[in-house]
């Protein structure tokens, strides 16, 4: 899609499109009336602009587009409208060994039970093993700290599916 075929679209289509990068509804409804923006990284600053005036319920609503990492059903059932990205961002996962994967299912429960929301990392370019030794690394921080450390990573995210979006 090019910006100039996001611009023309219909509230919903663009929203539909949106809704590929983040599912925050909030984050949606404010690029779409923020339309039109003049080139693809004006639609990236727009992105990270809105992003960074939400609130947590907003982020929650974003972290909770994605599948668990590590969790193979999640990512074959789990929202449709991002399964393909996020098949590919998770590819390291499809190629690491059954202990790393039942390591990583049970580190995001743990992650999960601790802080109210799913891991979440740019996996993109990252080993299961490296996403395993991330979650390790993050799970002693405060709620504070990971929904700030989350939301970063969900920018990442989003500013690398803009940018398959365009």
């Amino acid at each position: 899609m090019s910006i100039e075929a996001l611009n023309a679209a219909s509230p919903a289509e663009a929203a539909q499109q949106l809704r590929q990068c983040c599912t925050s509804e909030r984050w949606i409804a404010e690029l779409v009336a923020a339309r039109p923006f003049a080139d693809a990284q004006s639609l990236k600053d727009a992105a990270d602009t809105v992003w960074r005036g939400l609130e947590e319920a907003d982020y929650l609503q974003a972290f909770d587009g994605h599948p668990k990492i590590g969790d193979v059903d999640s990512l074959k059932a789990k929202y449709a409208d991002t399964k393909q990205l996020a098949a590919g961002e998770q590819a390291a996962v499809a190629s690491a060994t059954e202990a790393v994967i039942t390591e990583l299912a049970q580190g995001n429960s743990d992650y999960e039970a601790r802080f109210g929301f799913i891991f979440i990392v740019c996996a993109t370019g990252k080993s299961a093993a490296d996403m395993l030794a991330l979650l390790k690394a993050r799970l002693p921080n405060t709620r504070a700290e990971e929904l700030a450390n989350a939301a970063e990573e969900q920018r990442k995210i989003f500013q690398l599916r803009l940018d398959k979006l365009l």
